[in-house]
């Protein structure tokens, strides 16, 4: 998996990492494949980050699938570093989290305003509510003079009278 550096009369042109050590590129070299002499940005951010020695310790360690993802996440927060040096990564993640609460409060908003004015549109678009001037109720009929009903207390004799 090993990137060949260009050939400039059988010589083999370092990769970015031995060229910035100013050292020989080697066969084996742990850079080579991961810092091609074509970016040599690369290798310049996570060395002025990092520190080249802890990059190869880190490389030797990890197994040869694992080493590509590992480069770009290193130059990922090598770069994030340099904007940010306190958090940096974490940084811009809680900056895009801070950012996806607020667009989630406003979506929330105009979503809730959204269901208010089709409520209001639904009401306005109905025929209008029944008013209590408009309704004729029946007349109540006076039954009093229909029946002569009377309810008399006490007699006097501890009875009650019903009189019709």
């Amino acid at each position: 998996m090993r990137q060949k550096g260009h050939r400039h009369g059988g010589a083999v042109s370092p990769c970015a990492g031995c060229k910035l050590l100013r050292r020989k590129c080697v066969k084996d070299c742990v850079f080579a494949p991961y810092f091609p002499a074509k970016e040599p940005y690369k290798f310049v951010i996570v060395h002025k980050i990092f520190g080249a020695s802890n990059v190869n310790k880190m490389l030797q360690v990890l197994s040869g699938n694992h080493r590509s993802d590992s480069v770009n996440l290193l130059v990922y927060e090598a770069n994030a570093r340099v904007q940010d040096p306190v958090y940096g990564c974490v940084g811009t993640i809680s900056s895009l989290h801070r950012q996806l609460e607020t667009l989630q409060t406003q979506l929330a908003f105009a979503q809730a305003e959204l269901v208010h004015l089709k409520t209001l549109h639904h009401v306005d678009t109905r025929s209008p509510p029944y008013m209590a001037s408009s309704i004729t109720f029946p007349t109540i009929k006076d039954f009093s003079s229909d029946v002569n009903m009377t309810f008399m207390y006490d007699n006097g004799a501890g009875e009650s009278l019903w009189s019709c």
